[in-house]
């Protein structure tokens, strides 16, 4: 069956050991499950390891990025289950080692769905790392909320989400969007032309990103949208060159992002005629098209592998030693590193509170986790399930590494709402959370907050 759906599965065990005689269990909520007894235990197996899936794609139009969040994640694990890093003079869960069950979606939005199942109803996991686009986060929500299980997801995003089944360690909408669009239009102009790969998250933070460009005083000049996977573009570039914007905002992703860079530049567009303001794309995609299709085009994102922490130091140095030298990190990888910290943090402290590893139970522990992350101090919302994350601006240099010309001061408040859109829009998970409608509708504008913690 396995390979019916062309799924590549294996169960990795960091360790052995149990600490003390306590029964750890599975994010499952007793009253959704059959079984009269919640003493059902799909969390460990009573001699070794806590079961976590993790979900990304190795194959496929999508590969070439989400191969680099499995990689962060691995390293994250390995890291809590040595106590090394971030987990140093600790090992495992107080005692108990983390055991990755991987699968491999293959870029594929139904397997995607299908593997979700596999990995909550056979292979009993505790709660699920992964996910990229929001094509395949929409294809498994239904799957975690039917069964009220946790996905971890360590994606920028385009908002519009509030459920109780998911930690979100990516980028909300004004954490990226909301910054880098006032940096256009002061910096090159006010005449945008929009392009991003045909799905959901392209066509919703273009959106939101036109409506701030609007709401600024700025002109959209074009909106154009190619499948994913596409690697042809010279009709939209001759687009392009007709409308003449100040920039493009680029939501290409994967496999259609060094295509596009390539043969813009073919066809005569510098960066310093026309810059790239672009939310996908990273140090991964930059390093395989060639540093010299990005230098000065921009990104904006919550960190670049140029950040100046001594976390991130640390971080690049120890992820270079794991998986090569030429390697570089970039910012949904560090998400993925933090999201697996916010979950061991979690996992740590229901195992110390003596607290069954439930889905209740691990939800209230995950919310309001702090951890310094190579990016700065961050924190996961206690209200809205969002993470606190630093709002930058990259301009891309002929090394592939990024010059950071804007920054926030500290880690910004997460709001899933574009306030563009939907003013007074709020996410507020009651505590403890019912699983209830938890937006709410303020009217109001909502002011810009800061993390206390730079």
């Amino acid at each position: 069956m396995a390979n019916q759906f062309g799924r590549r599965r294996f169960i990795v065990l960091g360790g052995a050991g149990i600490a003390g005689t306590m029964l750890l269990k599975a994010c499952s909520n007793p009253a959704s499950t059959p079984t009269a007894s919640p003493s059902t235990a799909p969390a460990a197996d009573g001699k070794g390891g806590i079961k976590v899936g993790v979900m990304y794609s190795t194959t496929g139009s999508i590969a070439i990025v989400e191969k680099s969040l499995q990689d962060a994640t691995f390293l994250a694990i390995d890291q809590i289950n040595e106590g090394t890093g971030p987990w140093k003079g600790k090992k495992g869960i107080n005692g108990q080692m983390l055991e990755k069950v991987v699968v491999n979606p293959d870029s594929n939005w139904d397997l995607y769905n299908q593997m979700s199942k596999r990995l909550i109803d056979e292979d009993k996991v505790v709660c699920v790392l992964g996910c990229y686009t929001s094509a395949s986060r929409k294809s498994v929500l239904p799957v975690f909320e039917e069964k009220d299980r946790l996905l971890y997801y360590p994606v920028y995003y385009e908002g519009n989400e509030c459920s109780s089944n998911v930690f979100y360690t990516g980028a909300a909408p004004n954490q990226q969007i909301t910054d880098s669009i006032p940096y256009c239009i002061k910096n090159f102009g006010k005449k945008g032309f929009f392009i991003g790969s045909d799905y959901i998250y392209p066509k919703e933070s273009n959106r939101i990103a036109k409506a701030e460009l609007v709401n600024g005083g700025g002109t959209v000049v074009g909106d154009e949208y190619a499948a994913l996977g596409t690697t042809e573009f010279i009709t939209i570039i001759n687009k392009i060159k007709q409308a003449k914007p100040n920039f493009i905002l680029s939501n290409l992703v994967g496999d259609s992002i060094p295509a596009f860079y390539k043969q813009l530049k073919d066809a005569g567009i510098t960066s310093k005629q026309i810059p790239i303001m672009a939310f996908p794309t990273t140090e991964e995609e930059i390093q395989a098209m060639g540093p010299e299709f990005a230098e000065g085009h921009f990104s904006s994102f919550n960190y670049f592998q140029t950040v100046d922490t001594p976390e991130n130091k640390a971080f690049v140095e120890q992820f270079k030693a794991k998986f090569g030298p030429d390697r570089v990190t970039n910012g949904v990888m560090e998400a993925a590193y933090i999201q697996t910290f916010f979950m061991a943090q979690a996992m740590e402290k229901c195992a110390k509170e003596k607290k069954e590893f439930t889905t209740a139970n691990l939800r209230e522990a995950t919310r309001g986790q702090e951890f310094k992350a190579p990016q700065g101090t961050v924190k996961s919302d206690p209200d809205n399930y969002h993470t606190y994350l630093y709002s930058r601006i990259g301009k891309w240099n002929a090394d592939g590494q990024a010059e950071i010309v804007f920054a926030t001061k500290a880690a910004v408040k997460p709001i899933p709402w574009s306030q563009a859109l939907y003013k007074g829009r709020v996410c507020v998970h009651k505590t403890p959370d019912t699983r209830a409608n938890s937006i709410v509708e303020t009217k109001k504008p909502i002011p810009v907050a800061f993390l206390d913690k730079p």
